[in-house]
């Protein structure tokens, strides 16, 4: 569970890169790639490194004028998911 204050981050060696030649986005990283559709995406792109957990969820609402309850839970189980597999580091 990432906390609110949270900060989660790409590490060193992982990358968005747009694949042209199967005309989508990919998180890369030495020897993995997962293919992201687009809410990953968004997601992602909304990491920069110095938002905390919260206001990443909030920009998000905004954007999609969703329920930010609703977009909270869907970002913390695909961030959950990248950290699982080393995707994704979480700074406190």
């Amino acid at each position: 569970m990432i906390a609110p204050n949270a900060v989660p981050y790409l590490p060193r060696g992982v990358r968005l890169h747009r694949d042209h030649v199967r005309d989508r986005w990919v998180l890369l990283a030495p020897e993995r790639t997962i293919s992201l559709d687009m809410i990953g995406h968004a997601i992602i792109t909304e990491l920069d490194g110095s938002s905390g957990f919260a206001q990443i969820v909030d920009r998000l609402a905004a954007k999609y004028d969703a329920p930010a309850v609703q977009i909270a839970g869907d970002v913390q189980q695909f961030l959950g998911q990248l950290a699982e597999r080393r995707f994704l580091e979480v700074r406190a």
